[in-house]
This record gives C-alpha cells, structure tokens and sequence, in this order.
C-alpha cells in the first residue's frame, strides 16, 4: 500500500525544484520593476493586475476550480469536464470584451481597457488548462510548465521595460503573451485538444459543476477585497504613491505565499485523494501541525529580516516599505493558514461555507480600512486590516472545519506563536528599545516551540527510507 505521507512529500518536492526557482527570480525582479517604473507607475500598474484578478472568477464563472475538483473524482468524464470549462470561458472572454469601453472611462484606467480583458482572458485559459493537468496527477509536467510561463515572463518583462521602455503597459502585456504562449503549447504538446468534444458536454456535469464552482465566484472576489481593497483605498485616502510603496512591501512577504503555496498545490492532491481513509483525520492532524509551524518559523524570520529584505528587493526610493512588511508577515502567516483549512471545505465540497467565511473576512477587511487608513496608523493601518480580517476567518474556519474533518489544531500553540508573531511585528514596526534583543528572542522560542513536528517528520522520512 502506498505511502501517504511519502506522496505528499513527494509531490511537494517535485513542485518545488519545478516552481520554487522560477518564483524566487520574479520575487527578485521587484528590484527590476522598482528600477524601471516610478512609485507612481508601479503603483498603477498594481492596481491594473489587481482588477484583472478581481474579474477573472467573474468571466470565468469559477470554473477552473470545479474542473480540478470534479477531476479529482475516480469516476468523472474528463472530457465532459474539460470541455465545459473550455466553453464557458469562451462564453465570458466573448461577453466581457463588451465591457473593454467601460475600463477606459476610468481615469486609472484609460486606454489599458483591452490590456485587462486580455490578462483576465489569457489568465482564465491558462488556469484551467494548468489545473487539469494538476488534477490529473502530472506534477512534473505542472512544475515545468510553470518554470516556463515564469522565464517566459521574465524575458518579456526585460524586452518591454528596459529595451523597449514601454513602462505600465510592458509591465501588463509581459504577463498575457506569456499566458497565452504557454496555454497554446499546454493545449497542444499535452494533447488537451483530445479531451475537447462538444457531444461530451452535458446537463448534469454542466449543472454539477456550476453549483460548486459559482459560489466560489463571490468566494474569490472577497478574497481579494481582503487582499486588494486596502490598495484602492491607499491610493484614494492618502496617493498613488504611497500605494506604489505599499504594493512593494506586499511583494517580500509574498514569499511566504510561495513557500506554502508550493506545499498547498500538493496538499488539496493529497487531501481528496486519499479522502475516506480511517486515518484522514490524522493525516490533517499531522500536516497541520508541521505547516504551521513552517509558516510561523518563516514568518517571524521574515519580519526580523525586513530593513534587509527591502534593501536587497528595491531602490533607495522604496526603502519605507521596510515597516508595513511585519504586520503583512505575521497576515500572511494567517492567509496560508486559512487556505490550509480550506482544503476541508474542498474535500467535501462545501463551496458555500468557502463563500460565507470569506464573506465575513472582507467586510472586515473593509471597515477596518476605512476606521485604520485616515489614522496616524496610516499604510500601516491597512496591513493591520488585513491581519486582522485573515485571523477571524482563520477562527471561524477552524470551528467550523471540525463538523466536517475533526482533528487536533494544537491550540495552545498556536495561541503561543501569535502572540509571540504579533509582539515581535510591534517591536519591529515601533522601533522599540531593545528591539533587536525582541528579534533574537522570538525567533529562537518559535524555533523552539515549533521544531518538533517539523524534525519529527524529516526523521520519518529518513527511516522509510534506509529501510526501503
């Protein structure tokens, strides 16, 4: 009998020699962008991408989510799944290239009105294309796709920006032609035309699909109010440069995104598949107590390391966005922790409980933003928005999740690493006496606190290993 956990550990590996690499350069390129596009272009150019990503669950109507999870079912017609997702995105790119003239009214947003309907076009084609092959198992071919859209990028990004000096519009077009370039080879060289057949489609399969992927639409959007909101509302309550800057101190912590998302791609493989085993729910115990314990160990170094981070990712002119990167590392520590429990509602195909507690998350998101930002806490006021917002819902979704999958979350010490993450974050922000003594201190007790799970699984893999 196969090995879970050796899986798991597997697919994670294979992701992340595939994905890891690539990522890290575009995490290295935010000094390449500081470069080349000023505070003001930067952040504009931010708040482009980010609407985009608000519109891309919009025409898509959420559908790569339901076409990675109906894949995932031993007995579901890859075909019929693929090609509904095909067709309706087909359908929105169609309708929404309606809407290009309404983009250009926006003074933010004149002339870049075809730009956003390709890069949420492309993007929704490259995600289901990506996700079905994930589903189907092919991580490797999941990795190197993704190192390819990566170099592909970069390669553009360095032709637009510094050959061309096509600023904010290099910026976006960089990220569509790679899209689009790498989902023709992925429909092609995967042989996914194969599973495109217009008699597969189906009522039922269209119908099921739709009723688990259309409450994750509003799932998502809410999901980048609380990611995204705070950015509009930086730009119009205090400047688009002070959002440029922002924008650059949520690219370092970012990081953590990667670390676990990297893990998370091959978690929700392993989560479902393995779904109806008499030890899921120690399965969940065991890999929760190990992520967590990476997130806050990699979070808290993060925030200590900060002033350094910035000096090494941006320009002198970006320097201040060293202080809002603590809050954002310990919010980030609770994003991941929240697309953790996630994976429950996805085992079980609970999209409306997904839709209700990101619900929750954003209208917190919101009214902390406008209570927080015309503060004297001011940027700051807004990363602290998003921690708290990420926190409830962590909360809500670690009551909640134990209806479906119950396992032991450890929680006394997680209790122990937030408050140790969030006086660490103070200290850092506030400059505090001593305040490099509090980053020595709370990185050693989380490392401590947090070693066990993390050791004890690398000694177990170790010892299957050798005897092997």
């Amino acid at each position: 009998m196969k090995n879970k956990y050796k899986q798991l550990i597997s697919n994670t590996a294979i992701l992340g020699i595939g994905t890891f690499g690539s990522k890290l350069l575009v995490f290295f390129m935010v000094r390449f962008y500081t470069a080349c596009l000023t505070t003001a272009e930067y952040g504009i150019a931010d708040i482009i991408t980010q609407t985009a990503n608000l519109l891309i669950p919009l025409l898509s109507l959420g559908i790569a989510e339901a076409v990675f999870r109906f894949t995932l079912d031993r007995d579901s017609d890859k075909a019929a799944v693929f090609s509904t997702g095909l067709f309706i995105i087909l359908g929105g790119g169609a309708v929404f290239a309606c809407l290009i003239p309404v983009f250009n009214a926006f003074d933010h947003f004149a002339g870049y009105g075809v730009l956003i309907w390709a890069y949420t076009f492309f993007s929704c084609l490259h995600t289901l294309c990506i996700q079905f092959l994930r589903a189907k198992g092919r991580m490797k071919q999941f990795a190197g796709y993704g190192i390819l859209s990566t170099a592909v990028t970069i390669a553009l990004n360095i032709i637009f920006l510094l050959g061309f000096d096509m600023g904010i519009t290099g910026y976006v077009l960089s990220v569509i032609l790679s899209d689009a370039f790498v989902t023709l080879l992925l429909f092609f060289t995967e042989s996914l035309w194969r599973e495109v057949h217009i008699k597969a489609l189906s009522r039922s399969t269209t119908v099921s699909m739709l009723k688990y992927s259309i409450p994750l639409i509003p799932t998502t959007v809410f999901w980048w109010v609380t990611n995204v909101a705070d950015r509009y509302m930086v730009t119009w309550m205090i400047s688009p440069h002070a959002d440029g800057i922002y924008a650059v101190s949520y690219k370092i912590p970012t990081l953590l995104i990667l670390l676990s998302g990297i893990f998370i791609e091959a978690w929700q493989f392993s989560a479902v598949t393995e779904k109806g085993d008499t030890d899921h729910s120690a399965f969940f115990e065991k890999v929760f107590d190990s992520f967590q314990a990476l997130m806050f160990i990699a979070g808290c170094a993060l925030t200590a390391f900060s002033k350094i981070a910035v000096d090494i990712m941006a320009t002198e002119d970006y320097y201040e966005a060293w202080q809002y990167i603590p809050v954002l590392s310990v919010a980030t520590i609770f994003s991941s922790l929240v697309t953790f429990m996630g994976s429950v509602y996805l085992v079980e195909k609970k999209s409306v409980m997904s839709f209700i507690t990101s619900m929750t998350g954003a209208v917190i998101n919101i009214v902390l933003n406008l209570l927080l930002i015309p503060t004297p806490l001011g940027v700051n006021g807004a990363a602290i928005a998003t921690f708290a917002s990420y926190f409830v819902v962590f909360i809500i979704r670690a009551v909640n999740g134990q209806k479906y999958i119950r396992f032991k979350m450890h929680p006394v010490k997680l209790t122990v690493n937030t408050l140790l993450a969030c006086i660490q974050a103070f200290c850092m922000v506030a400059e505090t006496p001593g305040w490099i003594f509090v980053q020595i201190t709370v990185l050693v007790l989380i490392f401590v606190i947090n070693a066990q799970p993390i050791l004890a699984g690398i000694m177990q893999v170790l010892h299957r290993r050798r005897h092997a």
